[in-house]
């Protein structure tokens, strides 16, 4: 039995061996996605017990997602939770007592490339396609909203969708407006979100709102996975760690970038008259600088 490949996380592993399990252990894997990880931190005859599976099911199970027995899939749960919950201080010391002897410059230029690598490596290009094909949606509204640290990338994603389709929405970074977006919100519209670790409760119990009313969501999030990605629709796990106390938003925004172009491509050449349309606009604002 081969150990676990340690840049994946538990639910990764378990999307990824999922058609191999049988009825019993699926009924366990599912429990434990919905959640995740909480539903597998306790001892293996609890969590089966909870569950209604029986402990061999259980064992059965985690080795077939390369796991060498129940403790050290236990012990890879609780190191996913404790990553998730980190802040700068920690992450700062942990990087400390790891770092190489190298200048910082090398190291983060190592840390960002693994990130990319690691980010794309795990993209379905199916679900990839399904999701651009869902922001490209014109005929429906698209909302995009981010949190304390990733209400920059909302930023970024909204300036160029908006470009690139009518019918996108920007929601204020104050969560107490959000009823106000819900209240328009129609069934098959689109709600785009960014959400890392640590996890805003707010952004969760938007989620939450917009999936009763029908919205489709598409998550962007961290390797190891917001809370949402129970609910959304397509999720997107991003690789942010880097040799600081923050985490890193390179991979984040070259997939959000990616999309970005993608959705173009989708639309063209009904982007290309938006383009033609804006800058038409512009000129007559005097907004940007002309050279000849």
């Amino acid at each position: 039995m081969t150990t676990t490949d340690s840049t994946s996380s538990v639910r990764e592993l378990i999307r990824q061996h999922y058609p191999a399990l049988t009825q019993s252990e699926r009924k366990f894997a599912n429990a434990l996605l919905d959640n995740y990880p909480a539903a597998g931190l306790a001892s293996i005859t609890i969590v089966a017990s909870n569950v209604g599976v029986s402990s061999p099911t259980v064992a059965r199970m985690v080795r077939k997602l390369g796991f060498k027995g129940y403790p050290e899939f236990h012990k890879a749960l609780l190191q996913e939770l404790k990553a998730t919950g980190v802040g700068p201080t920690q992450r700062r010391a942990k990087w400390s007592s790891e770092a190489p002897e190298t200048h910082l410059l090398n190291r983060f230029a190592q840390a960002v490339t693994e990130n990319l690598q690691q980010t794309f490596a795990h993209i379905e290009t199916e679900r990839f396609d399904q999701a651009t094909s869902q922001l490209a949606d014109a005929d429906r509204c698209l909302y995009i909203v981010g949190g304390r640290i990733t209400q920059a990338l909302a930023d970024y994603a909204f300036t160029h969708l908006q470009a690139v389709r009518p019918r996108v929405t920007q929601m204020t970074s104050s969560s107490g407006t959000w009823p106000h977006y819900v209240l328009d919100m129609e069934p098959g519209e689109t709600l785009l979100i960014f959400d890392i670790r640590r996890y805003e409760t707010n952004l969760l119990r938007l989620t939450e709102m917009v999936r009763k009313r029908g919205v489709r969501v598409v998550l962007f999030t961290d390797q190891w996975g917001s809370p949402i990605s129970s609910l959304a629709d397509f999720t997107f796990n991003c690789w942010v760690e880097i040799p600081s106390g923050w985490d890193s938003s390179v991979a984040t925004m070259m997939l959000l970038e990616t999309i970005i172009a993608a959705v173009q491509e989708q639309r063209w050449p009904e982007a290309r008259d938006r383009y033609e349309r804006l800058d038409e606009l512009f000129d007559m604002t005097h907004f940007f600088r002309k050279f000849t």
